[in-house]
């Protein structure tokens, strides 16, 4: 099958029954998708799928054939982060981390159908994704801020 991820063509042939998660991170090597539930319930696991929200844990790598899909390392672009990922970094919304690159994704998702979401949609938008730390208000201080581009003190590049 072939399919697109973060801009790059690949041609693949899944195993019966893999699931596009284990594709990514096994295949492909793109290990930011995170494995959480494994049952499309923690949002561990969110990319876009042909730009729309999808749980990479419960999606099989075969119904992909043709798709687009945007993991977390497509946020970012020539070596510089999203301003969304900046955003998340100066209002401290990651604490372990672990789910931040679900949370990201979804974010993304958010703000590209909506510029200027008020709280409670950033709150409805961002209800598939757990956090186990309980970064929620910081999460959505860091959505609010990247959708009025208040970017003080964001640096723009990345460690890398």
């Amino acid at each position: 099958m072939r399919l697109t991820v973060n801009g790059r063509d690949h041609e693949i042939a899944p195993a019966p029954g893999e699931r596009l998660l284990t594709l990514l991170n096994d295949r492909l090597h793109l290990p930011g998708t995170k494995f959480g539930c494994g049952h499309g319930e923690c949002g561990a696991c969110t990319v876009l799928l042909n730009n729309r929200l999808a749980y990479s844990c419960i999606v099989l790598a075969e119904a992909c054939d043709s798709a687009t899909v945007t993991t977390i390392e497509g946020l970012a672009s020539a070596g510089k982060l999203a301003p969304l990922q900046r955003a998340f970094i100066a209002h401290d919304a990651a604490q372990c981390g672990y789910c931040t690159p679900g949370q990201l994704v979804a974010a993304t998702h958010l703000l590209a159908r909506n510029a200027a979401p008020d709280e409670a949609e950033i709150r409805e938008a961002m209800s598939g994704n757990l956090c186990r730390c309980g970064t929620y208000p910081k999460i959505v201080t860091a959505i609010a801020a990247a959708s009025r581009g208040d970017f003080k003190n964001m640096s723009s590049e990345t460690d890398e």
